[in-house]
């Protein structure tokens, strides 16, 4: 195991991947199924034929860009194991930011309420906040059909049974479906909507851009397109009081909490990410 780690790791580095021997080793790890502890400790374990045949295929792909969450098809979220591919964005641990301002804000709906989350990819935050809060409805949007076919297998897997998926553009999806309740009117309305700039999309790193779904990325000449929908049509499905928080990019945050003032918003707020960027704009509806 010891000189295939070894190989994979320099040729990773000659590629200009990343922490190219954790890669390397990590990697293999998955490909025999077994720890990366064991990797380095039993270094001298010849491989079988069909190991190497399976670890050269996945050593092929990763040399390519290709991100390690679609090799291994599964990556962590908020303590939570999701199944993820080329359909979804691969979750984020800025995002678990977003899950924190929702669940902070939002102590005297903790044994019920309705919530909304736009835009929901993979279902990362739908989910959690469906776990985080069992007596709660929670309903998620998405226009990809692919995207919510693998938050629905995300929901199954993870027992998220207080979550229902609907397809369509942002609000449009909650106003074609018939909900249990009416008006649909929600305590909490959070999304990761697609927020880099248009020409900034072909400047990605290759392992965003030639993998991850452009359309979860491209959010318009500026990056903004989607917060001036969500944050001027979220007004009329929240609640009084209710809470709107957004997830933005790096930069953006200033720009998106004077769109949160310009229409209403009160006790706005900006979360710092745990790289202290300012990453979830977050006010309440008056």
């Amino acid at each position: 195991m010891g000189e295939i780690a070894r190989w994979a790791t320099d040729d990773f580095r000659g590629r200009g991947i990343d922490s190219p021997r954790l890669e390397a080793e990590l990697l293999v790890a998955f490909a025999l199924g077994v720890t990366r502890m064991q990797v380095i400790v039993d270094g001298a374990r010849l491989l079988e034929k069909e190991e190497l045949t399976k670890l050269r295929a996945l050593v092929k792909r990763r040399r390519s860009h290709e991100p390690m969450a679609y090799l291994r098809g599964e990556r962590e979220f908020y303590g939570l194991t999701f199944k993820v591919d080329k359909r979804v964005l691969v979750p984020r641990p800025d995002t678990e930011a977003l899950v924190d301002v929702a669940l902070e804000r939002t102590p005297h709906v903790a044994l019920g309420g309705r919530i909304l989350d736009l835009c929901t990819g993979s279902g990362c935050v739908a989910i959690t906040l469906a776990k985080q809060r069992p007596t709660a409805d929670v309903v998620a949007t998405d226009l990809s059909a692919d995207a919510l076919a693998v938050a629905r297998e995300n929901a199954r897997l993870l027992g998220a049974y207080n979550l229902s998926f609907l397809q369509g553009n942002l609000f449009e999806a909650v106003d074609n479906a018939r909900l249990p309740w009416s008006p649909a009117k929600f305590e909490i309305v959070v999304s990761n909507p697609p927020y880099i700039a248009t020409a900034e999309c072909e400047t990605l790193m290759p392992t965003v851009r030639d993998f991850e779904p452009r359309m979860a990325l491209d959010g318009g000449d500026d990056g903004l397109d989607f917060y001036h929908r969500i944050v001027s049509e979220s007004k009329a499905r929240l609640t009084n009081g209710g809470l709107l928080a957004v997830e933005v990019g790096a930069g953006q945050a200033p720009a998106v909490a004077e769109l949160f003032a310009s229409h209403g918003y009160t006790t706005i707020e900006i979360r710092r990410d745990l790289a202290q960027i300012e990453r979830v704009v977050s006010g309440l509806k008056p």
